[in-house]
């Protein structure tokens, strides 16, 4: 199949199209490199020996989506694109609407334009919001978002829903991960912001590093495990493996919604202790208050991405921090 992956040179787009070439499929990559690099177009080709087609273009201009749409034969698409930061969405909503819809409404445009209905939709676990139990299945209610970027996840959701309604044409899956972490073992491609990171793991990297003096986790008063927020840490290639098993299966008409998690909490503390444990006790940490949009607890029941899709996630958290610091030290 040849398949279009927005924001394909991201973290999480990097790897899966590591794991679709690796499967067999022609791959054509759009990616703004907002929060991404070039270089990883090189390391996807060192790792696979296939260069896939790049476009360096923002889906927010339609008229540069339309010309990869005219100029490659798309079968079908993966959504990756689209900023991601929780705690920068509830400073600036207007830029996470903006970017996130309009970018995702442009994509749909001109899917329709060239008569193509199968796309697999990075979503998140964010659409639970604070949920009333654990671990969390689809059937809970998905409107629930405690801050905006969870809320594009939300609308983009929606959207997708009334396509196929107005449309019986769509084959659409909704993937709703948790807590992607780890690197590809390989060491050339992993999580490497631009800039100041947000999320957890690479801001680990940073203290081990040397670059950050220590880490601050946010909240330790929780009515968790350890009194940190507890989340569903998954490793990245398993997640990867998902999309790929999501975009074979996505010619199955309507709209299918699958969790894609471990099944298994691990608190903030737990991971940092893991890591250390792992690489050695490179990372000092302290508490600071809690930070805004985050929620306690949260992980996933994964029993219908399993019986439905095929897949499992495979690697412990041992192999996500093994990872990841492989990665932080291939840079050098």
């Amino acid at each position: 199949m040849k398949i279009l992956v927005t924001g394909g040179l991201g973290f999480i787009g990097s790897h899966t199209v590591v794991e679709l070439i690796n499967d067999g499929h022609e791959v054509v990559i759009i990616d703004n490199l907002c929060n991404s690099k070039l270089s990883v177009l090189d390391n996807i080709e060192k790792i696979t020996g296939v260069r896939p087609k790049f476009y360096q273009y923002n889906l927010l201009n339609i008229d540069d989506v339309r010309k990869v749409f005219a100029e490659n034969e798309i079968e079908g698409v993966i959504h990756f694109a689209g900023l991601k930061a929780v705690a920068e969405s509830v400073h600036k909503p207007i830029e996470y609407y903006e970017n996130n819809l309009f970018s995702t409404i442009n994509l749909l445009k001109c899917m329709r334009e060239y008569n193509i209905y199968n796309i697999v939709f990075s979503s998140s676990a964010c659409v639970y919001g604070q949920p009333k139990e654990n671990p969390i299945d689809e059937t809970f209610p998905s409107n629930n978002a405690t801050n905006p970027y969870g809320r594009t996840k939300c609308f983009i959701e929606d959207i997708l829903k009334d396509c196929y309604t107005a449309d019986n044409r769509y084959n659409i899956i909704i993937l709703r991960y948790f807590n992607p972490v780890g690197a590809h073992a390989s060491g050339l491609i992993g999580e490497d912001p631009n800039g100041i990171p947000n999320n957890l793991m690479p801001i680990i990297m940073r203290v081990a590093e040397g670059k950050f003096d220590k880490l601050h986790i946010y909240g330790n008063d929780y009515d968790t495990v350890d009194g940190t927020c507890v989340r569903d840490f998954i490793h990245v290639v398993d997640l990867a493996r998902g999309h790929v098993k999501a975009i074979e299966k996505v010619t199955t008409p309507g709209v299918h919604i699958y969790n894609l998690g471990t099944g298994k909490g691990t608190s903030v503390l737990e991971l940092v202790n893991a890591f250390n444990k792992v690489n050695g006790n490179l990372v000092k940490f302290d508490f600071a208050d809690r930070r805004d949009g985050d929620v306690p607890e949260n992980y996933a029941k994964t029993d219908k991405a399993k019986k439905e899709l095929g897949w499992k996630a495979t690697h412990g958290i041992d192999d996500m921090c093994k990872d990841s610091w492989n990665f932080s030290k291939s840079k050098k």
